[in-house]
């Protein structure tokens, strides 16, 4: 069977969500929508061999379950075959990250990379003309989780215009990726941060750039204010890795900001709940919360897969 023809996005990396168009992150869904049926038909499907002959290289300086998981599927899945990368390579000590990037270009179509420093995506991806470089996880963004949760979004929404998610907790890189993402499709996010943990005023900038429908991104310090009839109510750890030497400081500072039955009792009737995993169950969410009818976690990990199998299929040649 012939491949359905995927649109292809207009520059070689996937470094944050602003690398996509709003129209070309909508394709990006719908194809993912087309995958995840497709996949039941196993090698059978239309892109079973869509990367036949193509390398991907994971490097991951960081642990991963989901990340690695669901990569390494897709490629797979798509007719391609992956190698991992030692994750010392990610230092530039053994050699410039620079110098890697050529090489690696030499070899592989694309690289995978889930790291710390965002800068080091950016010099990977401006060190090669060839290499396709997608970011799995920087301190600064997350823009794969954030394609996850707009798919989820859709696929129990529906229509998504005019609906407001609620993020609660530390303006992180998973924020950031939910906030430049979500006014694309209409939805106005509300970002309920304690005062040092927001999120920059450029994110926000950058955010409504491309707002569709009057979608709003509003920052607030009262977690109870920000959930406020939203209909998604979305948390992340309070710790982020990297950041375990303020573990003690954060849960303190973050104490009144946990995702609890009281805290979902002000969302709007039926609203969700989503996080990103790993969860501490007692910390940004109750078990109650996190096990309750209203949490999506495990569908937005399922759709970390599908997404990802279309935004390969949309960046490589």
């Amino acid at each position: 069977m012939t491949p359905p023809a995927a649109p292809a996005v207009p520059g070689k990396d996937f470094l944050s969500i602003l690398d996509l168009s709003p129209d070309e992150m909508l394709r990006l869904l719908d194809l993912a929508a087309q995958l995840k049926t497709e996949r039941l038909l196993g090698c059978e499907a239309p892109t079973a061999r869509a990367l036949q002959g193509a390398h991907v290289a994971l490097l991951f300086e960081k642990p991963s379950l989901r990340t690695r998981t669901t990569f390494e599927i897709a490629v797979n899945e798509l007719g391609g075959h992956t190698l991992h990368l030692p994750r010392e390579f990610a230092d530039g000590a053994r050699e410039p990250l620079e110098d890697l990037a050529r090489n690696l270009e030499r070899w592989v179509t694309a690289l995978v990379i889930r790291t710390y420093a965002h800068e080091k995506v950016v010099t990977l991806a401006r060190s090669a003309q060839r290499l396709h470089v997608i970011n799995a996880l920087s301190d600064a963004e997350h823009p794969c989780q954030a394609l996850a949760d707009v798919m989820t979004l859709r696929e129990r929404w529906g229509t998504c215009e005019g609906r407001t998610i609620a993020y609660v907790g530390d303006g992180n890189n998973v924020a950031t990726s939910l906030v430049h993402a979500m006014p694309r499709l209409g939805i106005s996010v509300h970002v309920a941060t304690p005062r040092g943990y927001e999120l920059p005023a450029r994110v926000v900038e950058d955010a409504m750039r491309t707002a569709r429908a009057g979608a709003q991104v509003r920052a607030f310090s009262d977690a109870r204010q920000a959930v406020a009839d939203a209909s998604a109510v979305y948390t992340d750890v309070w710790t982020s890795m990297g950041q375990e030497i303020e573990a003690a400081v954060r849960r303190k500072v973050f104490r009144a900001y946990q995702v609890n039955g009281d805290l979902m009792a002000a969302a709007a009737p039926g609203a969700l709940f989503m996080h990103c995993l790993p969860a501490h169950r007692g910390e940004e969410v109750s078990a109650e919360v996190f096990e309750s009818p209203a949490s999506v976690v495990f569908d937005q990990a399922e759709n970390r897969l599908h997404a990802q199998k279309a935004l390969l299929l949309m960046l490589l040649p």
